[in-house]
C-alpha cells in the first residue's frame, strides 16, 4: 500500500490519508488497481492506473468522458481526475453490488440498465473521440493478414453476411451520442432503485445500439432480456429498425473481439487462451448471423 500513499499525496483532499493507506480496502479490477479510501467520514474510490495502460488507453478521452458521464448522473460522482495519467478518485456509490450476468437475469436490472443507457445518450455532453467500429475491424483484419495470422474455421464464408451487415448500417447511419463502448456486465453497478455506469476508459461517441448490444452478448441475454433492455431504453416498444441495430451490434461485437483475440493468440500473449477466447465469440457470431431472424432484423435497418 506505501504506493497508494504516494498518490494518495497528490490528491488534496486525500492528502491527510496517506498515513493510512495501509488500511484502504483493495476493490476488483482487472488492468488497474483500484482502493475504497475513507476520510473525514466520508469513502471515495481511488483508481491507480494499471502498469502499461498508457499504451492503449488515451486518458485525456477518458476524463472527458467520465466528467461528462458524472455530471449526467450515470457514472459514479467524479471527484479528482488527472488526465495526464488517469489517477481517478469517485465517490463511492452506497448499497450497490457489482453486477454479472447471474444478477442480470432479474429483468428489473435489465429495465435499470436500459434507462442508464438512455440516460446517457440523451442527457451527457459529447465525448472527445469517436468509437469507428469497422475501421477497427478493417485495421485488426490488415494487422492479421500482414502476420499471416490464422482465422477461425469458416472466417471467410461468414464474411458475405458481415458485409452485408456492414452496407445496412453505413447505408442507414446513425447520430453519434455519448457511448460507453464497453458495457461489461461488471461495469454497472446496481442500488436496487438505479444503476450506475463506471469505466469510460474505451468510451467515445457511437450508434446507440451499440451499448445495448454490447451488453446482450456480454451478458448472454435471453430474448425476454433483451426485449425488456429495448423497452426500458426507448419507454415505449421499440421500432423495428432500431432492434435490428441492436441485433446487427450483437453479431458485430463478437466479431470484432474474434479479430482482437485472434491478434492476441499469434502475438503470443500468455494472460489467457486467446485463440479458444476468439473461437467461441466467433462460434457466437455464425449462430445469431446464420439465423432465419437475422436476416429479417438486418432488413428492418433499411
Amino acid at each position: 500500500m506505501s504506493d497508494l500513499a504516494t498518490y494518495l499525496r497528490r490528491i488534496p483532499f486525500l492528502a491527510g490519508a496517506a498515513s493510512s493507506a495501509a488500511t484502504a480496502q483493495r476493490l476488483a479490477g482487472l488492468t488497474n488497481l483500484n482502493f475504497l479510501v475513507e476520510s473525514n467520514g466520508e469513502r471515495f474510490v481511488v483508481r491507480v492506473p494499471g502498469a502499461g495502460t498508457a499504451e492503449y488507453v488515451n486518458r485525456q478521452a477518458e476524463c472527458v468522458a467520465a466528467r461528462a458521464a458524472s455530471d449526467a448522473g450515470v457514472n459514479a460522482p467524479v471527484v479528482f481526475f488527472d488526465p495526464h495519467d488517469g489517477l481517478m478518485v469517485t465517490r463511492f456509490v452506497e448499497h450497490a453490488v457489482t453486477m454479472n450476468a447471474d444478477l442480470f437475469t432479474d429483468l428489473g436490472a435489465v429495465a435499470r440498465a436500459g434507462r442508464a443507457f438512455h440516460k446517457l445518450h440523451t442527457t451527457s455532453k459529447l465525448f472527445a473521440t469517436e468509437f469507428r467500429l469497422f475501421p477497427m475491424i478493417d485495421e485488426y483484419k490488415s494487422l492479421l493478414a500482414s502476420k499471416a495470422a490464422a482465422l477461425p474455421a469458416g472466417y471467410d464464408e461468414l464474411q458475405v453476411s458481415a458485409s452485408a451487415t456492414r452496407v445496412a448500417l453505413e447505408r442507414t447511419p446513425a447520430p453519434l451520442v455519448p457511448s460507453h463502448c464497453d458495457p461489461l456486465c461488471e461495469n454497472f453497478l446496481d442500488t436496487g432503485e438505479l444503476m450506475v455506469l463506471i469505466d469510460y476508459e474505451y468510451a467515445g461517441n457511437n450508434d446507440p445500439m451499440w451499448d445495448l448490444g454490447d451488453l446482450s452478448v456480454e451478458g448472454g441475454f435471453t430474448a425476454e432480456q433483451d426485449r425488456t433492455l429495448m423497452h426500458s431504453y426507448f419507454g415505449h416498444e421499440p421500432p423495428a429498425a432500431q432492434v435490428g441495430r441492436m441485433v446487427a451490434y450483437k453479431a458485430m461485437c463478437d466479431l470484432l473481439w474474434t479479430l482482437w483475440g485472434a491478434i492476441q493468440h499469434v502475438n503470443a500473449n500468455p494472460a489467457d487462451d486467446f485463440w479458444g477466447y476468439a473461437v467461441n465469440r466467433f462460434e457466437r457470431c455464425r449462430t445469431l448471423m446464420s439465423s432465419a431472424e437475422y436476416a429479417v432484423h438486418i432488413a428492418n435497418i433499411a
